[in-house]
């Protein structure tokens, strides 16, 4: 049976505070690139201009699962000790410090490393979630983690109205310095404001007999997902490639994030209310419906609207996929098991994107669209057969 702390004490009222101020920070400053990031890509493989989706692919699926790794690492060691705080300013602190070497990159190989240590930073994620499920109880836990989420893209917003406001004074190098700052006030904020709560022996092992029949089945279904949902970056590629011009990529980068903002929040209460599964089929159909109107669309309108409904689908899926994770797990197993979570969608990810960049290069750009619908079919299929936690 859960523990019902009262979500509404004032310290946990602080953890929730400080936790979306850095959250609000490090995409603030992470997402002064992203909107670049494909772009930047292609310039340092303008010589090999028929490459640039497989190395996308190669890059930004490296990196997602490193996502995956250092999650469930973190996790797993951050319930062995019993401590959160320091995966979580430390991963901060990595962020901010790839961000630096990106600057000094001149060559794709160069961003390897650093995209490693960026991607290294999500270490923070599985610790931080479980000490905001371990804060709330589940009559909030879904608006808890849609408060984050919203905090989260709420920071993308400025970053990403930045990045259209400094870029063309300032050009990547001086970007990427800049949008190290952030994330390291964000680290430091964790660092003197949050205490590890005292939790004994919490650790009793994990292992696959931990996991209930519905938690299994979850964790296949979002694996299958993610098999398909490869890297926003193909997004503005594609966008790029219609007609879009470049300086036009980072509004398009905008508006998704704007929506996901604004959904992440009413998104997390509506799985409050109607259910967790519900919201995910809706996120689900979300990407389905983004995938056929990439096929499907010839007008720069639907562009755009397609970027609305992207949006639409990270705010419905992000913050109920780790409200339900963490009631379908044990209590005391939380953080190894929101970190094995995000390790099996992020392994999945890394060949979703190298699939994606693959299939967009040997048999054209729409592709990948039509591996992810299919796949997306699968999972809502599958759905039916999950169970929704009392």
């Amino acid at each position: 049976m859960e523990q019902k702390p009262t979500a509404e004490t004032s310290e946990n009222r602080k953890v929730l505070t400080v936790f979306s101020i850095a959250s609000f920070l490090n995409d603030f400053g992470s997402d002064m690139i992203y909107p670049i990031w494909p772009l930047f890509v292609e310039a340092l493989l303008i010589a090999q201009p028929n490459m640039v989706p497989t190395i996308l692919g190669f890059i930004d699926g490296l990196g997602d699962a490193i996502v995956s790794v250092s999650q469930a690492i973190s996790g797993y060691v951050s319930d062995r000790v019993g401590k959160r705080k320091i995966f979580i300013w430390t991963g901060y602190l990595c962020g901010a410090t790839s961000r630096l070497g990106y600057a000094v990159s001149s060559f794709w190989a160069h961003l390897v490393p650093f995209r490693i240590l960026d991607r290294a930073g999500k270490m923070r994620g599985a610790p931080r979630d479980a000490i905001i499920a371990d804060a709330s109880t589940r009559e909030n836990r879904g608006r808890n983690f849609g408060l984050l989420r919203t905090m989260d893209n709420l920071g993308a917003v400025f970053g990403i109205i930045t990045c259209i406001l400094l870029f063309s004074y300032l050009g990547y190098q001086a970007l990427f310095i800049l949008a190290a700052i952030p994330s390291l006030i964000g680290s430091l904020l964790v660092l003197i404001f949050i205490k590890d709560r005292k939790t004994g022996k919490i650790f009793h092992g994990i292992s696959f007999k931990d996991m209930t029949p519905n938690l299994k089945l979850f964790l296949f279904i979002s694996a299958v997902f993610a098999l398909g949902a490869f890297s926003y970056s193909f997004l503005l590629i594609y966008a790029q490639n219609f007609g879009f011009q470049a300086a036009f990529i980072p509004v398009l980068y905008l508006i998704f994030t704007v929506v996901a903002s604004i959904a992440s929040l009413p998104f997390g209460k509506l799985a409050d209310m109607v259910g967790r599964k519900t919201v995910l089929i809706l996120s689900y159909f979300f990407w389905g419906a983004l995938c056929l109107g990439f096929i499907l669309n010839q007008s720069y309108i639907g562009i755009i609207l397609l970027f609305v409904l992207y949006g639409l689908h990270k705010g419905a899926i992000e913050p109920v996929q780790r409200a339900f994770v963490s009631e379908l797990c044990p209590e005391k197993l939380r953080a190894s098991f929101l970190g094995a979570f995000q390790m099996v969608v992020g392994l999945c990810a890394m060949p979703a994107s190298l699939i994606a960049g693959v299939f967009w290069t040997s048999f054209g750009k729409h592709a990948p669209f039509y591996f992810s619908f299919a796949l997306a079919l699968v999972a809502v299929g599958l759905m039916v057969f999950l169970k929704e936690q009392k």
